[in-house]
Formats: C-alpha cells, structure tokens, sequence
C-alpha cells in the first residue's frame, strides 16, 4: 500500500508502522531543507513557529519562542542571532514597553521558505484532494490527537529524565 487509497483494512500495527516511517521520512527531510536553507534543524524547527506565529498574526518575543520550542532563552538567544545573520527574521522593540522585543519574519524568509516548501505542500494537497471530506475529518482528528499524545509523552519523557538523574 505505497501509493493510493487502502483496499482493505488496516490494522493499528500496520498503521503504527506506516507513522514512525512517515515520522523517519519528515525528519531526514527536515534535516536536508535545513541544510537547503543554511540553518540547522533547531534554527529551522523555530523558523517555523516564527512563520506559524506571522501567518496568524500573532507577534512572539524570545521567551514565547523559548518556551514553544523548549529551549532556554539563552539558547534562544544563539538561535535568532543566527537566523537574523542568515537574514530570515529582525528584532523590532515593543513602542510600548522597551524590555520587550518582538521577532518579526523577513519578507524574504517567507518567500525563500515558500520556494523551498511550497511544491511539497501542493503535492500534499493534492493528496488530500483524494480523500473525502468525512476521510479529511478522520485525518484531521488523528492529526491533533497525536500531536497531544507526542506533547503528552515528551513531557512524561522529559520528567523521567529529570527523575532518573536524581536518582
């Protein structure tokens, strides 16, 4: 079942096989449009919340970011220094409080991250134009719950580790 629709059932493991490959897939091609991009995976990961955070309109300082990519702030920090050298975002102060900066997107990082991105993501609706809208639902559905899931167990993931070295 590589290409097209199920022609039968599947089952939770053969689903759960099929995840962690598409998990392995999107991770290795992270790693090769961060390369692409001259960044590394963590500057990419949070270039991403950046264009997430400007599409939505929704401005973020370091410490939002920090906390979205869970990072300190002063990885953070290391972080947008390179992406502000690289020339994908700025830091604009707030006109109202001085303390705070904003981290605004360049208009040339959404452009360059639609050239890289953008074919990936018309392939991608197409494949989704395959499915109908009550299969789109059930994708969707999945797509959220796993993604509190992940967060879920990363957290659980992160406490035993804490734990463990307290030991």
């Amino acid at each position: 079942m590589e290409h097209g629709k199920a022609d039968r059932p599947a089952t939770a493991a053969e689903a759960l096989s099929a995840m962690d490959r598409l998990i392995a897939s999107a991770q290795f091609g992270q790693q090769d449009v961060a390369r692409q991009l001259g960044l590394n995976v963590t500057d990419l990961t949070c270039l991403g919340f950046l264009t997430e955070a400007s599409l939505a309109g929704d401005p973020l300082v370091a410490g939002d970011l920090a906390e979205r990519a869970r990072l300190t702030t002063g990885a953070v920090t290391g972080v947008l220094n390179r992406l502000e050298k690289a020339g994908y975002i700025r830091r604009e102060p707030d006109p109202h409080d001085r303390r705070r900066v904003y981290v605004v997107l360049d208009a040339r990082a959404q452009t360059r991250l639609l050239e890289v991105y953008g074919p990936f993501y018309e392939r991608l609706t197409a494949l989704f134009g395959t499915y109908g809208p009550a299969e789109l639902h059930v994708l969707t559905d999945f797509f959220v719950r796993a993604r509190v899931l992940f967060t879920e167990e990363s957290e659980r993931v992160r406490t035993e580790e804490r734990t463990d070295g307290q030991g």
